[in-house]
């Protein structure tokens, strides 16, 4: 064999091995970054005006858990991207309005709802589930109490919830049937049940390292001064679940030593640190 041809053989070889070794890391990136630790990114999906004389502003949070393993969506907001359109800054249904979207609090922190692993909705309320048909391509967390009645149509009707929810019915689906499941399977976040305001009402505990850990309380509170209350909210489907899974909470925030995070308390929501960035 004449040198020359030794030599485009050679390359050529070179090149195709150099090709085949790439292909292989290619197909097996994750859809994004994932941390090397535990992220918590709080995302501001709004506010609730008037619901209630003595605090007439309650806020509307929405949160991403960004793990090694994959991503959790917690609660989804109360206006729906699709309606802040040209010239529509703050768009407002009902008691509700928001300034950001969603989507793009997701993308400033890296993500796509199609990168989103898992969505847990803390309870199927319109000012928690605005945004969930975004996550249809993820899994979904949920009690089988709280799936049902979302998808029977009698859960919440109010501004148009049960058309934001309408294309869980075919996503993917986990039903949770223990009092606590472990997400990624290491403790650090914990989806636990809750019933009372709803049937199938979760909190979620994530068990940061350099933070304290902390328990997002979803609906079982709405304000601080809820705490160590003997009477449960009028609204709540169960009042006294309610207080029995209020009590098992301030159980599990001791044995943990975690915060409880009141999602609607307007003065915590506003000190807190905002996607991109993040508790670890």
């Amino acid at each position: 064999m004449k040198p020359t041809v030794r030599a485009v053989l050679k390359t050529a070889i070179e090149a195709t091995l150099a090709i085949l070794s790439i292909a292989p890391l290619a197909a097996q990136a994750p859809k994004a970054n994932l941390p090397e630790s535990l992220r918590l990114y709080v995302l501001d999906c709004g506010h609730l005006h008037g619901r209630n004389p003595a605090r007439p502003d309650m806020a509307v949070a929405c949160y991403l858990i960004a793990h090694p393993k994959g991503t959790l969506m917690w609660d989804t907001g109360v206006i729906p991207d699709e309606m802040f359109t040209p010239g529509v800054t703050t768009p407002t249904v009902g008691s509700g309005s928001a300034t950001k979207p969603l989507r793009e609090q997701l993308r400033a922190a890296g993500y796509d709802p199609k990168d989103i692993t898992y969505l847990a909705l803390s309870h199927y309320h319109f000012d928690h589930v605005a945004n969930a048909n975004m996550f249809a391509s993820s899994t979904w967390l949920v009690r089988k109490a709280e799936r049902d009645k979302m998808l029977d149509g009698t859960s919440d009707s109010r501004n148009n919830a049960l058309d934001h929810i309408s294309l869980l019915k075919n996503s993917k689906f986990k039903i949770i049937e223990s009092e606590e499941y472990d997400v990624f399977g290491d403790g650090s976040v914990i989806l636990k049940s809750t019933p009372g305001h709803t049937p199938g009402h979760l909190v979620l505990f994530i068990n940061l390292k350099k933070s304290q850990p902390v328990v997002l309380a979803g609906d079982l509170y709405h304000y601080r001064d809820e705490l160590g209350s003997p009477t449960p909210p009028a609204t709540d489907e169960d009042g006294a679940q309610t207080l029995k899974s209020r009590q098992q909470v301030a159980e599990f925030l001791k044995q943990h030593h975690a915060e409880l995070w009141i999602e609607h308390e307007l003065a915590v929501f506003e000190q807190q640190r905002k996607a991109p960035q993040f508790y670890e």
